[in-house]
């Protein structure tokens, strides 16, 4: 069990990057959802137990991390949003180096450990390759082979998504959903479709506050039937967002598509009833925390969560 009760980090200016956040993660994918500059990556750093926390405690499994940080490093597998590679190197080459950089021990040999964990992320055959030549999900699960190392009791990902096409992006997810049989898996993002896909159970975060723990499916049924959709002309969109309506709008044939989110369930001429996606959930939340949506909505379905 991962355990983080009122966390806060402040930063000199001072910039508040985490507001008192508490969740308790068991075994399985738990995401943690919101924009770029929530303090996700933050909440992450902390957990890794490579920044200090202004106030709060961070727990895994009954240990204390902020005060005895070696305990979680040496049950880590970290996979931050930056991984700096060398492209010269090939993948086997850079995953050697990236081991010993980490201590890893290896009784049977450093070479028979690099191809089991590239085998293990389906990268064995490409292993002799030229990291320079590796696609962007390539290097993402070159990433993944070295966190695995130690088989490691929680394993956190920030943002691991960002920039893959769709192929590779399923071939992720399916890594991922492996290697949370057994383990904790914190999964940073701000791409909705990671938690729908991988997450039983995720939390948003907004401006360093945690504003909703809940499940796709509670989340998706708390704006039920709440939602419509219709395709208007571009002078009526901006009336719509006015409104404080409009959880999404994207052109299409020259014409917007959008979707509203109406808490009366009575929306206006030429909109129908839409099935919810978490999308709309999510968008709905963040809008409401950040004052852009009318006011009377509900909030999400949620256990454990904190106001905003």
């Amino acid at each position: 069990m991962l355990t983080v009760q009122d966390l806060v980090k402040v930063y000199p200016g001072p910039v508040a990057a985490l507001r008192g956040v508490s969740l308790e993660i068991g075994d399985g994918m738990f995401g943690l959802l919101g924009p770029n500059g929530a303090g996700k990556t933050t909440l992450m750093k902390i957990v890794a137990g490579v920044l200090e926390a202004t106030a709060g405690s961070v727990n895994l499994d009954g240990h204390d991390v902020l005060h005895h940080p070696d305990y979680v490093w040496e049950r880590l597998g970290y996979l931050p949003q930056e991984f700096g590679f060398y492209p010269h190197l090939s993948g086997r080459e850079m995953l050697e180096h990236l081991l010993r950089l980490k201590g890893v021990v290896a009784p049977a040999g450093m070479r028979p450990l690099c191809d089991a964990l590239l085998e293990e992320v389906n990268l064995l055959e490409e292993g002799g390759r030229k990291v320079k030549s590796y696609s962007g999900g390539m290097r993402q699960r070159l990433g993944i082979a070295q966190a695995l190392a130690g088989d490691p009791r929680l394993i956190i990902v920030d943002e691991p998504t960002a920039g893959l096409d769709p192929e590779e992006r399923n071939r992720f997810y399916r890594l991922l959903a492996r290697l949370a049989e057994n383990r904790i898996v914190l999964l940073s993002t701000h791409i909705v479709e990671d938690v729908s896909v991988l997450c039983p159970r995720f939390a948003i975060i907004h401006q360093g506050r945690l504003v909703e723990e809940t499940t796709p499916a509670e989340a998706r049924a708390a704006v039920a039937g709440l939602v419509f959709e219709g395709r208007v002309e571009p002078e009526r969109v901006d009336a719509l967002e006015r409104g404080g309506q409009v959880v999404r709008s994207v052109v299409s044939e020259g014409r917007h598509h959008v979707r509203l989110y109406v808490p009366d369930g009575r929306p206006p001429e030429g909109f129908e009833s839409a099935e919810p996606t978490l999308e709309d959930a999510y968008l709905v939340t963040i809008r409401r925390v950040s004052g852009r949506l009318a006011p009377e909505e509900p909030e999400l379905a949620s256990q454990g969560s904190a106001p905003a």
